[in-house]
């Protein structure tokens, strides 16, 4: 999930220097594409590594049947690693999508009068998907962020077992919805 984040969070960016000339889109480049794919995976290891030294814990969630970071300790401990969690690797690249999402609107309201191009049609379908994966990501994963946060500094008990199946299930489905929205915005597949 982490991945899918930071990596919608670089990919926006790339579209935002991409479209607005900051950086020329070349094809037949690949180094900054392999850049964009280890620095999400690295950011993403940094943020999930701590629990496997002591920083929080790993352990069954909901009702048992999935994993993920121990949402019910109170110690700070693992309050502390959540609020980071929370802040570096949902609200920060979520900023960061919704800032290059946001100058790349205005570029292309910009240009819209005066570019009439294939290019910059092709590019604004490409936008398009994006910003619909990322509206996909935070319909799946602000439920389970709620429900996490709710369970690690709310009243203890006030979300069971049952009530964090649904969010939890949503959240980790949630790569599978990438490449289904792909596959119908765009146009060459």
């Amino acid at each position: 999930g982490i991945v899918s984040l930071i990596s919608l969070a670089v990919l926006s960016y790339e579209r935002y220097c991409t479209m607005t000339g900051m950086t020329e889109a070349d094809t037949t480049n690949y180094r900054k594409t392999w850049a964009g794919i280890v620095l999400s995976w690295m950011y993403s290891l940094v943020w999930t590594a701590p629990p496997l030294f002591g920083w929080s814990s790993y352990g069954p969630e909901g009702p048992g049947t999935t994993c993920s970071v121990n949402w019910h300790s109170r110690d700070i401990n693992n309050a502390s690693y959540i609020v980071c969690l929370f802040i570096f690797c949902l609200v920060i690249p979520f900023a960061i999508i919704v800032y290059s999402y946001g100058k790349l609107l205005c570029a292309i309201r910009q240009v819209s009068g005066i570019s009439k191009g294939t290019g910059r049609t092709r590019e604004q379908r490409v936008l398009v998907m994006v910003v619909v994966m990322v509206m996909c990501f935070l319909l799946c994963w602000l439920p389970y962020a709620t429900v996490a946060l709710i369970a690690t500094f709310g009243k203890p008990g006030l979300i069971t077992p049952a009530a964090s199946i649904i969010p939890s299930i949503l959240a980790k489905s949630s790569t599978v919805y990438n490449p289904i929205i792909y596959i119908f915005l765009n146009k060459q597949v």
